[in-house]
């Protein structure tokens, strides 16, 4: 393969970014033609398994950093775990896998190849591996081994992406837009539709929702997390402030240079880092500062260990020479007026348990020693106590599911031509703006669907608030001589989706015919 490459060192330049590449190679290089097995703990030692091929753990999770990172390169930050698992990235992952072995396989069986020589020119195309303007073997080489990748591995990966996406083609392929679709799409872009329509939101039927005290139970039971006071704890605590020690405590010479030299980049002037003589006395006064809040912490340090076994927050401030405060009992959300900001001893005093002193907990405040006073859990109240707040919860719940209801039962009356407002005549909008409805991408495509006079959707549809039931006004045909003119963008323009639903169709059929076994361990938060 070496030998290949040196044949296309004159190769014209192709822009294709390396960093795709190398992440495809992540995607493909380390799949594993195992036999299974398991961790040594009992559990398994891959990912997943495709008809007994075996994707590595390994694999999933470069696979996994590789997709977290392509989307926070899309977004522009870091993922929080919240919307990394709304996003689905590790059931995402392990899909893609699954999917590039089930077509490998079909590959083989459909005798999809590729050559050496079509794999080198590939590689001679990416800019990473050129030098002014063409393949340079030797830079080829060392961006390799800067990423610590083998040649053969490389190529090797790119021979199997190549193949993924040559078979993904060849079903793409067998896609078609006939000629009915052709027609279809012409008249949603050019006929116009006036639609019939009534609507209902919850406001409109909540009077008429009357709820038993056994519907409320049930539904509080039901939404137990809605209704709980929150976990609620007091405490005393004692603060150490270094700063008040600083002035006492010495530091030698040789502690002010070392401190110098491990903080100079807090040491720039205009003309860069100052000399140490410029910035003496204020380096003597960070060192002594950062001795005392070191000296300090050790002595809270000292103090918890004496204490702790009596939780004895007493004694342990008077060794600190400080003096205890208490709050009354708060909340996460809502702490202690004296310990707003304080997150972290916050969180401190709701991971102790009652009569437990802990810490010491560092801020910029000071070091804090804390005992939990009193500790409790967050709870559901009686009925009784807060019928008010589930019967307004429940009855918002009610009212959606009745607006929605009733919605439903308007499509019966709109069929038979039953009285109802109009939208007027319009056109179709890839946006989805319905004239006096407002925004629904999924009404528009259904309005386009209804052909005759009092046909009503299949469904209601939900926009904003409101619960809205549709039927066809009229429809105004817009002249077919058109239709040949426009008929090969339109057929252009519909191919691409046509082909993407060809492979998704084709892969889900492979899907549901493979043995596959996924490690459940792979989709954990």
């Amino acid at each position: 393969m070496l030998g290949v490459m040196r044949k296309y060192k004159q190769s014209i330049v192709i822009k294709v970014v390396f960093v795709v590449i190398v992440l495809s190679f992540i995607g493909t290089i380390f799949l594993v033609w195992g036999k299974g097995g398991s961790d040594g703990r009992g559990g398994k030692s891959y990912a997943a398994t495709v008809n007994g091929t075996k994707i590595s753990l390994d694999e999933f999770q470069k696979s996994y950093y590789r997709t977290r990172g392509l989307y926070e390169q899309i977004y522009g930050r870091s993922l929080t775990p919240e919307l990394e698992k709304q996003m689905g990235i590790k059931k995402l992952t392990i899909d893609t896998l699954i999917d590039n072995v089930l077509i490998l396989d079909e590959a083989k069986k459909m005798g999809v190849k590729v050559n050496k020589d079509q794999v080198a020119a590939e590689i001679a195309k990416i800019p990473a591996f050129q030098k002014n303007g063409a393949f340079d073997f030797g830079v080829y080489q060392q961006t390799l081994k800067v990423n610590r990748i083998t040649p053969k591995d490389f190529e090797e990966s790119q021979e199997q992406e190549m193949v993924l996406q040559k078979t993904r083609n060849k079903i793409k392929e067998s896609a078609t837009v006939t000629d009915a679709e052709v027609k279809e799409a012409f008249k949603k872009q050019n006929d116009k539709v006036n639609l019939a329509y009534v609507s209902f939101s919850p406001a409109d039927v909540k009077g008429s929702v009357k709820l038993t005290d056994q519907e409320l139970t049930s539904y509080l039971q039901e939404h137990q997390n809605d209704f709980k006071t929150p976990e609620q704890v007091s405490v005393a605590y004692t603060v150490v402030n270094p700063a008040q020690a600083a002035a006492k405590v010495s530091v030698t010479a040789d502690e002010v240079q070392t401190y110098y030299q491990k903080n100079i980049d807090r040491y720039q002037g205009k003309g860069g880092i100052l000399p140490f003589a410029e910035v003496k006395d204020k380096a003597t006064a960070d060192a002594q500062k950062q001795k005392a809040a070191k000296e300090a912490y050790e002595k809270a340090a000292e103090a918890v260990n004496k204490f702790k076994a009596k939780g004895d927050l007493d004694g342990a401030a008077a060794a600190l020479g400080g003096k205890v405060e208490k709050t009354a009992l708060f909340t996460a959300k809502a702490p202690a007026a004296a310990l707003a900001g304080e997150n972290e001893v916050v969180a401190r005093a709701f991971a102790l348990k009652q009569g437990e002193l802990g810490g010491p907990v560092e801020t910029a405040k000071g070091i804090y020693l804390v005992k939990v006073l009193d500790k409790k859990p967050a709870a559901v109240p009686p009925l009784a106590q807060i019928k008010g707040a589930v019967e307004a919860k429940a009855v918002e719940v009610k009212a959606a599911d009745l607006a929605k209801k009733k919605a439903e039962e308007a499509l019966q009356q709109l069929s038979k031509g039953g009285a109802a407002k109009e939208t007027g005549s319009f056109g179709f909008a890839p946006t989805g703006v319905v004239p006096a409805i407002g925004t629904s991408p999924e009404l528009m495509e259904a309005a386009f669907t209804l052909n005759a006079p009092n046909q009503a959707a299949k469904q209601p549809f939900k926009v904003g608030e409101r619960w809205y039931a549709v039927a066809l006004k009229s429809r105004t045909e817009a002249p077919l001589t058109e239709l040949a003119k426009d008929s090969g963008s339109i057929k252009a323009a519909l191919l691409p989706k046509k082909q993407q639903e060809a492979l998704d169709k084709w892969v889900k059929g492979l899907r549901e015919k493979a043995k596959i076994d996924i490690n459940p361990m792979v989709l954990q938060d």
